[in-house]
């Protein structure tokens, strides 16, 4: 695995959305495990290209997911730690386009839910990721600094995860209310 540098921060997004459904009937971790290839591309047409669940080597549930992001393509392996009712966290060293070809990435998906009221709830999607070596050597080559590249990244992120939130919460929404 590729070496992530945890004191630089290439993005960090975080968007909400309102779940009109009570905070007892959410089941995130249900909610993300039962999402469908289609409704996942739903979520943040064009930008979803594909997802599916499998199992890493270790047998732990995994995410893969292939988006395009600010015109990048990025192949996710997420990792569940949490996938708790109220709040998921999958981590990912994840592959994508950089200037120096493809590299790799650290991305943390952090998502929860918290009440509102009685019937309603506040969905929150976080995305953070972190830069790996190789990403910094393959920007240095192609001659990119990396606060050029966050800057770059972070907007397109922050637009991606603009779009995807609502259709998220709204599809969580429903499965909250077909218990």
């Amino acid at each position: 695995m590729d070496e992530v540098v945890e004191d630089l921060v290439l993005v960090d997004s975080t968007a909400t959305a309102v779940i009109d459904a009570p905070l007892d009937r959410i089941d995130l971790g249900a909610w993300l495990t039962g999402l469908t290839d289609e409704e996942y591309r739903q979520c943040a047409a064009p930008d979803h290209r594909a997802a599916g669940w499998s199992r890493n080597a270790e047998g732990k549930l995994v995410s893969v997911n292939v988006e395009e992001i600010g015109g990048s393509l990025i192949v996710q392996h997420y990792v569940a730690e949490i996938l708790e009712p109220h709040h998921t966290r999958l981590v990912s060293i994840s592959e994508t386009q950089s200037p120096g070809g493809w590299q790799t990435v650290e991305v943390v998906w952090d998502i929860s839910v918290t009440a509102l009221g009685a019937d309603r709830a506040t969905f929150t999607n976080t995305v953070t990721a972190r830069p790996t070596r190789s990403l910094l050597a393959g920007l240095a080559r192609a001659g990119v600094t990396f606060e050029q590249a966050a800057a770059e990244r972070n907007a397109a992120v922050v637009k991606h995860n603009a779009l995807e939130t609502p259709n998220y919460a709204r599809s969580a929404e429903r499965a909250a209310l077909a218990r």
